[in-house]
């Protein structure tokens, strides 16, 4: 199962004011808004979707945003840093824009053989940059805000902090198509070969607890084909022990959840139909897309959402 079509599919994250990680996202980093929707188990408030320019699979960082949460701080057993792929010879502009953007950033430092930068978003959720010659190939979005050739491709991967770190490890390569491919101190570097969303870090430390609230992440959703291949995995997850979710119709991908043996909460999404599947090109990321059992509640749903213009 170890090819470059698995890797990450989505990230989710608990962020704070809407309008305030839209620009982040969209003004700051270059993202595009692709599909401003509600939480489907809490209409009340949005989901929010960021993506390179194609909505390719392993780009989408999502928010669920609650501007009266808590401030989080994330510990053992949890998602601690999302990554960024940006082309490898676009770290001076980097620094130089997050300089005239007012962005901290630690580094540049090198890991597992490429450098790195690491800053935080509004809610602090930790971020990095890796700069990777494996993106240049992959397009960038062309009505950004950074220019195509620095822009961000989409994941580079991820980092779970675990105090037990084995069984994360089994189901990473017996379910979820990575493979064990470096160690550096207490860091794991388990890929999948995709140049998008192909690689995850397992940190080991003690344990720590956290606190969920703003800046922390959801879940981290991995990749299966289609509807088959996500039954499949559903059925190694119970041959694993563990006891996913039924599959779950979210329109623009079917989802499974379970709690992966590490304690970070994973999610198996299928590829389709995809985000042109809910709205048109000229809809997407503008008009808030509404399942089909919801759209005869749009007018009372959308009074009470706050406005988010990007």
């Amino acid at each position: 199962m170890k090819n470059s079509n698995k890797g990450l599919h989505h990230i989710t994250v608990l962020g704070g004011d809407g309008q305030r990680t839209t620009d982040f996202y969209v003004k700051a980093l270059g993202l595009r808004m692709v599909l401003k929707t509600v939480n489907q188990d809490d209409p009340s408030t949005y989901h929010l979707f960021f993506g390179n320019g194609t909505f390719q699979q392993g780009s989408s960082i999502t928010f669920f945003p609650w501007p009266m949460a808590v401030q989080g701080k994330p510990g053992t057993g949890e998602t601690t840093v999302v990554s960024f792929a940006v082309p490898e010879n676009s770290l001076l502009y980097w620094a130089e824009r997050f300089g005239q953007l007012g962005v901290d950033f630690t580094g540049p430092f090198t890991r597992f053989g490429k450098q790195v930068i690491g800053f935080q978003d509004p809610d602090r959720l930790n971020l990095e940059l890796v700069f990777d010659e494996a993106v240049h190939s992959i397009p960038a979005w062309e009505d950004s805000t950074v220019p195509e050739e620095h822009g961000i491709r989409g994941f580079w991967g991820t980092t779970l902090k675990l105090s037990e770190t084995k069984g994360t490890g089994e189901i990473l390569d017996s379910v979820l198509g990575f493979q064990k491919k470096a160690s550096e101190g207490n860091l794991e570097l388990w890929s999948t070969g995709a140049p998008v969303g192909g690689s995850v870090i397992i940190e080991k430390t003690d344990h720590k607890p956290g606190v969920t609230g703003r800046g922390t992440v959801h879940h981290v959703a991995f990749r299966a084909k289609d509807d088959e291949e996500q039954e499949m995995m559903r059925r190694q997850i119970i041959e694993e022990y563990l006891s996913p979710s039924p599959v779950i119709d979210r329109h623009v991908f079917k989802s499974v959840y379970f709690q992966s043996p590490g304690g970070v909460l994973f999610e198996i999404a299928t590829d389709g139909p995809g985000y042109r599947s809910a709205q048109s090109e000229e809809e997407l990321g503008k008009k808030v897309f509404l399942p089909s059992w919801l759209e005869s509640r749009r007018d009372m749903i959308e009074k009470r959402l706050p406005e988010i213009v990007v």
